[in-house]
């Protein structure tokens, strides 16, 4: 099976209808989308922020990480529940949109940069806990993730720009004769003046 027919098997699926097909269905999951994404993105600048040394520069960074962390990830799930119901409604577009393939890679980035802090500064959180910022490669990771989550945010927002009810648009016709629009339709007989009295 190829991935236009994949995608096509997503866009025929009862689901993906019955959000298609509803007047509240898809601003519910949408709104819900961008809720989850603004937790997501509040509470890993906490701690990027916290990183760098910027924000909670008096507060254990252990300590910190984990009361907020299991909440990120709480919202993650969200934003990827509420983000895969939105996709398989128009699934074929989506796909082929520029911006939600740039905001993808950038996710797959981030996961690539948390897993970097922790093969690295994470290792060592002990020796700069209380420290006011962290080692210079736990500020990199820090300023990247802020970097990329501002980016996943504004493709995202550019892929809803840019695929609202894309599918079911049909183009303009290649050439338009203004003339056209200006002549009687074939069976239509021409206007009479209205006769004096």
């Amino acid at each position: 099976m190829d991935i236009a027919a994949i995608l096509k098997w997503f866009e025929a699926s009862g689901l993906a209808a019955t959000i298609r097909d509803s007047l509240f269905l898809f601003p519910l999951i949408e709104a819900t989308h961008v809720i989850g994404l603004a937790l997501v993105f509040g509470t890993i600048a906490i701690i990027d922020l916290r990183l760098l040394g910027l924000a909670s520069t008096r507060r254990s960074f252990h300590k910190m990480a984990s009361d907020i962390l299991k909440w990120t990830w709480a919202a993650f799930a969200l934003t990827v529940l509420t983000g895969s119901l939105m996709f398989i409604t128009n699934a074929t577009v989506y796909y082929h949109n520029t911006f939600f393939r740039i905001k993808m890679l950038l996710m797959l980035l981030s996961g690539i940069n948390m897993m970097v802090f922790e093969l690295t500064a994470g290792r060592t959180i002990h020796a700069w806990d209380q420290a006011p910022s962290a080692p210079r490669v736990g500020k990199t990771v820090g300023a990247l993730s802020l970097a990329m989550w501002i980016a996943i945010i504004f493709m995202g927002r550019l892929t809803g720009f840019t695929t609202s009810r894309a599918a079911t648009v049909a183009p303009p016709p290649t050439e338009v004769n203004f003339d056209d629009f200006l002549q009687a339709a074939p069976n239509e007989a021409p206007a009479t003046p209205p006769q004096a009295k």
